[in-house]
């Protein structure tokens, strides 16, 4: 079955910003006058290098910007990969194997997950009747807590989202199968992804979605699988617009750093 939306037909809006540590095999860290290279070597594959800072132990710290397309393994790769190549000819092996890869947002973590729980106090129904409806799918997951790292072989990260997804011109969809239908849909796609919802706020016209997610998935992906999933539970129709906005969400917002 062809998917409906795909990442040529949808026009995303997205803040995806990330905090990346990497640990050098030899200190001090050398002068950061390779810093305007490894910007300029980055950006065309979609990642930019926005600050960088040395820590007191003498690890380097990068605040970076990527497009949806990019998942975190390319990122860590894109940067430590070109920043090594600019550097080969003094430090043929510059860096340790582990790194530390945190997600980063416009508000906090907490701040998010708290605006997708009051959604039906942020969009209240005229009819109190429907009001009263719709607090069935509003979902909260409290066996997950996307503050605490995932970590893999070399690493430890923080890979946490806030999608949404909007209905075709805003329709109003308040049928209780449908809407069902539609919560049911994004717990199995979750499920089968990987992926670990904490929020989920269902209104008529819109759906918010807060979760944590594998490190092998770009947000485009993610972003994408809904989309089709939730068309999928409406009759595999159009029922969305072709766009979505995705956000990186976590314990520290841009104001931190």
């Amino acid at each position: 079955m062809e998917p409906i939306y795909t990442a040529h037909n949808t026009e995303p809006a997205y803040q995806l910003n990330w905090g990346l540590t990497l640990f050098w095999r030899q200190t001090p860290v050398p002068a950061g006058d390779w810093l305007a290279t490894l910007k300029d070597a980055t950006e065309p594959d979609g990642v930019r290098v926005i600050k960088h800072r040395v820590t007191s132990n003498e690890a380097s710290q990068f605040f970076v910007s990527t497009m949806p397309s990019v998942a975190p393994p390319q990122l860590i790769r894109l940067v430590k990969g070109r920043l090594q190549h600019i550097l080969r000819q003094r430090l043929p092996k510059a860096f340790r194997r582990s790194y530390c890869l945190r997600s980063i947002g416009s508000g906090t973590r907490e701040t998010v997950e708290e605006y997708v729980a009051n959604q039906l106090g942020h969009h209240c129904m005229a009819d109190p009747r429907v009001q009263e409806r719709l607090a069935e799918f509003q979902k909260r997951y409290p066996r997950i807590d996307l503050s605490k790292p995932v970590f893999s072989a070399h690493g430890k990260y923080w890979y946490n989202l806030h999608l949404v997804i909007v209905n075709d011109e805003r329709w109003m969809e308040i049928g209780q199968e449908v809407l069902r239908g539609l919560i049911a849909m994004v717990q199995r796609a979750a499920s089968k992804h990987g992926h670990r919802l904490s929020r989920v706020g269902l209104l008529p016209d819109h759906l918010h979605l807060t979760m944590g997610c594998p490190t092998g998935q770009s947000p485009e992906e993610i972003a994408l699988g809904y989309l089709n999933n939730c068309a999928y539970a409406c009759g595999m129709k159009p029922a969305f617009r072709f766009s979505y906005y995705v956000g990186t969400i976590g314990e520290y917002d841009r104001g931190a750093v």
